[in-house]
């Protein structure tokens, strides 16, 4: 009986796949990272008797002052950068599975490898890609200019003219402002995230076995689901992270300061004067952007990945043995 081989994925569907629901995840959340990001900046709370705004308040104040557009500030930078961003997740974190030894009678990796392979899935994009495009992204929606006035120019015009005036500035040496904590950041997401998108397939597919025994995959809103769930396990996990980062990379780096002292600084001063709920200004936001941009971005990487293989696009002819 002649028997095809499955073939994995290759580089190229990752690329593919990966980027356009990146693409997809982008549009749909970014207005939700800009609140994030203004939230994560304001220093409202330090002043005495003065109530922090939520994130429907400053979502409200953006498009009153800088029209709706104000909401999509930053995302040229993140459209430049989700293909190679979303490639590299996918394909590194495939990658270094291929390290972790096999279960003989499930044929499948352990979970505590699939959580070592997102984590260093996370450390590798946010080096590669994340932290440029977060800076420049950073430095964009940190400017309060409305974009209905053409008289109110604002320093950082576009993602190109931003990236190109840090470089010119400050060096491109600030592109990296904030790295250590970017790829701590996305290697614990990661992390978390593939664990736990892996362990709820597996459940999902268990529970319904008659998707595996006619050879097809789980339909696509339960992708949408489980991406949800485990996308919000995440932003949990790193809030503060996230948010010293944020500052970290909003102003520019001051003579003769290293990272270190920088971090340090930053988070002795909102511990003093902000105090703890301060290192998780944002986290609903984020959890709403983060939450489900993994749910499109599960539910349309599972998409385009399912249609490639039925079409075989980029798919090697199967190796054929005698049983």
């Amino acid at each position: 009986m002649t028997l095809p081989e499955k073939k994995k994925p290759t580089a190229a569907v990752h690329l593919i796949a990966g980027g356009g629901a990146g693409l997809c995840e982008a549009l749909a959340c970014h207005p939700l990272d800009t609140i994030k990001v203004r939230m994560q900046l304001s220093r409202r709370a330090a002043a005495p008797g003065v109530k922090a705004r939520s994130f429907f308040q400053v979502g409200r104040d953006i498009v009153r002052k800088e029209t709706p557009l104000g909401l999509y500030k930053g995302l040229g930078a993140v459209v430049t950068g989700i293909v190679p961003k979303m490639a590299i997740r996918f394909s590194s974190f495939e990658f270094y599975k291929t390290f972790a030894p096999i279960d003989p009678d499930t044929g499948k990796i352990s979970s505590k490898a699939v959580f070592f392979s997102g984590l260093l899935a996370g450390a590798t994009e946010a080096v590669a890609v994340v932290t440029p495009m977060e800076v420049v992204k950073i430095r964009l929606q940190a400017q309060h200019h409305s974009m209905a006035d053409p008289l109110d120019i604002p320093k950082y015009r576009n993602a190109a003219h931003a990236a190109y005036t840090v470089v010119r500035e400050e060096g491109f040496g600030a592109l990296y402002r904030g790295v250590s904590l970017t790829a701590l950041r996305q290697a614990t997401n990661q992390a978390v995230n593939f664990t736990a998108y892996t362990e709820f397939k597996a459940y999902a597919q268990k529970l319904q076995p008659h998707f595996g025994e006619q050879g097809l995959e789980l339909p696509a809103y339960q992708h949408m689901m489980l991406g949800l769930v485990s996308g919000a396990m995440g932003p949990l996990s790193n809030a503060p992270i996230d948010t010293i980062k944020t500052r970290l990379q909003k102003q520019p780096k001051a003579a003769g300061e290293s990272a270190l002292t920088r971090i340090l600084s930053i988070t002795r001063d909102m511990w003093k004067h902000e105090g703890v709920h301060a290192f998780y200004k944002g986290i609903t936001p984020r959890i709403m952007r983060v939450a489900p941009g993994q749910a499109v971005t599960f539910m349309v990487y599972e998409a385009i990945r399912g249609w490639m293989d039925k079409v075989k696009l980029f798919s090697p002819p199967p190796v054929e043995y005698q049983e």
